[in-house]
């Protein structure tokens, strides 16, 4: 049955067909062309898709895998996008936001997005921070087995967390002064996880990539098992192509 056209992207270029690509429900992807945007789509078997992990990663790998085709300036579309027809996606999206969409591909030329996500252990780092200042050491030690009146509370809470979080922007700062020179733009995420300390994407050229992740290593190397560090090194630019919903 179908249901409508799921949408994955847009190109600026022409995508031939003879790029094979599976798309969700295992179907073939195809590409369109509409008022010289390219669309990537697949046939709907659905009005609405589940966002479970399957449907996610496949969403991911058609645009990963047209990419890597060759095809590198690259607009992804929100997943579960189901229009009935081209029309519906003329009239919603180009054409209230043709302008907006070349300034995207303007941006995105020459450029991909990576992303670095840096973890660490809040209890191992607690108690490091402890054993390197001895005064606060010393004074939460002093607190311990005997009832606290709750400015007590408030005051060692406060200088704890004040201390590991400079401990924590020490360790960002030298993510930072290492690899945002060689970034066109950066933004940083949300933590996820109460170990997640940064997360930030960046946007490089395309060329630049294996400098950036040479200093990735580098870096990791420096802080040895203290930091896990998750870099991913190709990924649709969904962070720096912002697209207007139809």
């Amino acid at each position: 049955m179908n249901c409508g056209l799921y949408l994955y992207g847009i190109f600026p270029d022409i995508i031939p067909d003879s790029v094979s690509i599976t798309g969700l429900d295992g179907r073939p992807v195809y590409s369109q062309v509409v008022d010289g945007l390219t669309f990537l789509y697949s046939e709907a078997s659905k009005e609405k898709y589940l966002a479970s992990r399957r449907n996610l990663l496949t969403h991911e790998k058609v645009l990963e895998e047209s990419m890597q085709a060759g095809f590198h300036v690259l607009l992804p579309l929100q997943f579960g996008l189901v229009v009935k027809d081209w029309d519906a996606i003329k009239t919603q999206l180009i054409e209230p936001y043709k302008e907006q969409l070349q300034e995207l591909f303007q941006k995105l030329d020459g450029q991909r997005e990576v992303s670095v996500k840096i973890f660490w252990d809040t209890k191992s780092e607690l108690q490091a921070m402890m054993e390197s200042n001895l005064a606060l050491k010393q004074e939460r030690d002093n607190m311990e087995g005997r009832q606290l009146s709750m400015e007590e509370v408030i005051h060692i809470g406060q200088l704890i967390e004040s201390n590991l979080s400079a401990r924590k922007q020490s360790v960002i700062e030298v993510f930072s002064h290492e690899l945002n020179p060689l970034a066109t733009e950066v933004i940083e995420g949300e933590l996820m996880t109460e170990d997640m300390i940064y997360n930030a994407a960046f946007l490089i050229p395309w060329e630049s990539e294996s400098k950036f992740g040479e200093l990735v290593e580098l870096i990791d190397t420096k802080f040895g098992d203290r930091l896990r560090i998750r870099y991913n090194n190709f990924t649709a630019p969904y962070t720096f192509a912002q697209l207007p919903e139809p």
